[in-house]
């Protein structure tokens, strides 16, 4: 079973928590045990997972800023938006999270997240897919 989840963002580079949105999915799909893919069908955007505690999205764009700096990249040539493109290339697009008893099993702090690095956008599709055991 698949579900697709639709977010707007605001900002250049945004994160978004999306557990929530995913639990539901989750719920929805009558999956008690096996696994959920979260996708972003996206070449600039990622998932992420970590702990949505203060100073950690502010953390991320410190981190992206100072790991792929605006510059001279060749891709600028095509749509000047090569730091998303890399960004999103070496982050990744998806997470693979068990289902144990009808819920996502994340650790105690960790939440799920789109990361959007290449904003605003008024569609960024998030793709959800459950596996039974």
């Amino acid at each position: 079973m698949t579900k697709e989840l639709v977010f707007s963002t605001s900002k250049k580079r945004q994160l978004i928590n999306i557990t929530n949105e995913a639990q539901k999915a989750v719920g929805e799909s009558g999956v008690e045990e096996g696994v959920c893919l979260v996708f972003a069908p996206h070449a600039t955007a990622a998932i992420l997972l970590n702990e949505d505690e203060a100073g950690f999205k502010e953390d991320v764009e410190t981190l992206l800023q100072n790991w792929i700096p605006e510059g001279n990249w060749q891709h600028n040539q095509i749509d000047d938006n090569a730091t998303a493109h890399l960004a999103s290339a070496f982050i990744g697009q998806s997470k693979t999270i068990p289902i144990v008893d009808g819920k996502l099993k994340l650790g105690t702090w960790q939440e799920l997240f789109l990361l959007e690095l290449d904003g605003p956008r008024q569609n960024r599709k998030i793709v959800v897919t459950f596996l039974a055991a």
